[in-house]
């Protein structure tokens, strides 16, 4: 469960950028984040600090809850993509 959360917290943050964009070096540079670090959230690799979050929500021009909003929508589809190939296979 919290593998799939840091998971689509990754997708949802590259996908935010992708819209704005911008290259990880400039979503790094607008939250005040290492680059790296920046890859490695976006890759589901680290579990960013509620800090990090708000940081990456600022500079993506979200609030906080908004961005983990995007997290949650992103978890519900992987979800339901999930259990309808679980019907499709039995």
């Amino acid at each position: 469960m919290s593998a799939a959360l840091v998971e689509s917290f990754g997708v949802a943050v590259r996908r935010l950028r992708e819209q704005q964009g911008w290259s990880q070096e400039q979503l790094a540079e607008h939250s005040n984040l290492n680059r790296s670090y920046v890859g490695e959230i976006e890759r589901g690799r680290v579990i960013p600090s509620i800090v990090t979050v708000r940081k990456l929500a600022d500079a993506l021009k979200l609030n906080t809850s908004g961005l983990l909003a995007r997290c949650e929508e992103l978890e519900s589809q992987v979800l339901a993509r999930r259990i309808n190939l679980m019907a499709i296979a039995c």
